[in-house]
C-alpha cells in the first residue's frame, strides 16, 4: 500500500494537470477575423470585422441592429423583450451571440477551436 505522502503527491499532481488543462479549453483562441450572422438557422450574412459597419436583421421574429466595430461585433439594439444579446457587448471571439426571441445567432469565424478531445 502506498504511503499517504506519496498519495499527496500524486493528488496534487493530477489537480495541477486538471487545472491547466481547464485553463487552456477555457481561455478564448485568438480574435476571429471574420463572424457569421445566422437567422432562424440559415447563413444571413458573413461580416468582416475588419471594416466597420451597422445592419438591421429583420425577420418575422423581430429585429436586432447589429455594429461592428473596432475588430469587434455586438447586437446593439433589439426589440425581443430580455435584450441578453445586448448585454453581452462587443465580442471579437468565444461563444456566440445569439437572440432567441429572434432567432439570430452570431458565430466567429478564423479563431482557434478545439472541435474534439481524442481520449
Amino acid at each position: 500500500m502506498l504511503k499517504t505522502k506519496t498519495w499527496i503527491i500524486l493528488l496534487a499532481a493530477l489537480l495541477l494537470v486538471c487545472a491547466g488543462l481547464s485553463i487552456w479549453l477555457l481561455l478564448p483562441g485568438g480574435d476571429a477575423q471574420t463572424a457569421e450572422v445566422w437567422l432562424d438557422g440559415a447563413l444571413y450574412k458573413t461580416v468582416d470585422l475588419s471594416r466597420d459597419q451597422e445592419f438591421v436583421v429583420q425577420s418575422e421574429h423581430g429585429s436586432n441592429t447589429v455594429t461592428v466595430k473596432d475588430g469587434k461585433i455586438a447586437v446593439t439594439a433589439a426589440d425581443c423583450p430580455d435584450h441578453y444579446c445586448m448585454d453581452r457587448g462587443y465580442c471579437a471571439s468565444g461563444a456566440q451571440i445569439v437572440c432567441l426571441p429572434n432567432r439570430l445567432v452570431i458565430k466567429f469565424v478564423g479563431e482557434q477551436e478545439i472541435d474534439s478531445v481524442a481520449g
